[in-house]
């Protein structure tokens, strides 16, 4: 059985995060997962990368959070994939799949409309999941559900301060017919509460993304 993490955030994508990617993906160890998604906030969202760098050198500096959880995975035996978490006034998608090298490729997604983004990604490969998609902050200015465009709902986050976003999370997913996902949504090394349980075999975003529809998994927290 495999133990995976599909929502976490560094301080070196992310301006919420509040550790280290290397400490995050110790913490994550050793809250007992075999497997981490960074899936740090985009460009759109809560980056801590500077956006008047040229786009190159954002998305190498974007990526640095991936790139020191995966070194420190190879020394404890945690796997580490690449995702990140896109922002729509308030509304997060995380994508999964999709390469460093493809982001440098298409600068043009940053501005893109959602639905044009959602489908660019989806077309190009990538698995796409609505991140709590009934949370309800100061932040978020409108709950906006799109369906049609996207892979899967994360009817499961640890990081919702009411379990009632949860729920309704879960309603929209049976409602849709859309498969289920969970995750921690983890900013701090104390914060690891979501995830997947698989028997799968699980070493790349492709992979996941098989899992999830076939449906082989168990949702840990809900």
């Amino acid at each position: 059985m495999m133990r995976w993490e599909t929502h976490c955030h560094t301080n070196e994508g992310s301006a919420c995060g509040r550790a280290a990617a290397a400490e995050m993906a110790s913490a994550c160890k050793a809250a007992g997962y075999d497997g981490l998604f960074v899936t740090d906030h985009f460009y759109n969202g809560n980056t801590a990368v500077d956006r008047t760098l040229p786009w190159e050198e954002w998305v190498r500096q974007f990526c640095l959070g991936y790139e020191h959880a995966k070194e420190t995975g190879e020394r404890i035996g945690l796997r580490v994939c690449f995702g990140w978490e896109y922002s729509w006034e308030g509304n997060d998608f995380l994508t999964y799949g999709l390469s460093p090298a493809w982001l440098t490729a298409h600068p043009e997604i940053v501005l893109l409309e959602p639905i044009k983004y959602l489908r660019l990604v989806r077309g190009a490969g990538g698995f796409v999941v609505h991140a709590h998609p009934f949370r309800q902050e100061a932040y978020v200015k409108y709950i906006k559900l799109l369906p049609d465009e996207v892979d899967a709902a994360e009817v499961f986050n640890f990081g919702n301060r009411d379990d009632r976003f949860n729920q309704r999370a879960k309603w929209y997913a049976e409602s849709f017919g859309l498969p289920q996902t969970s995750g921690s949504d983890a900013h701090s090394p104390d914060a690891f509460g979501g995830g997947i349980i698989t028997p799968e075999e699980i070493v790349t975003a492709e992979d996941y993304a098989r899992v999830i529809r076939s449906g082989a998994y168990e949702l840990i927290g809900t």
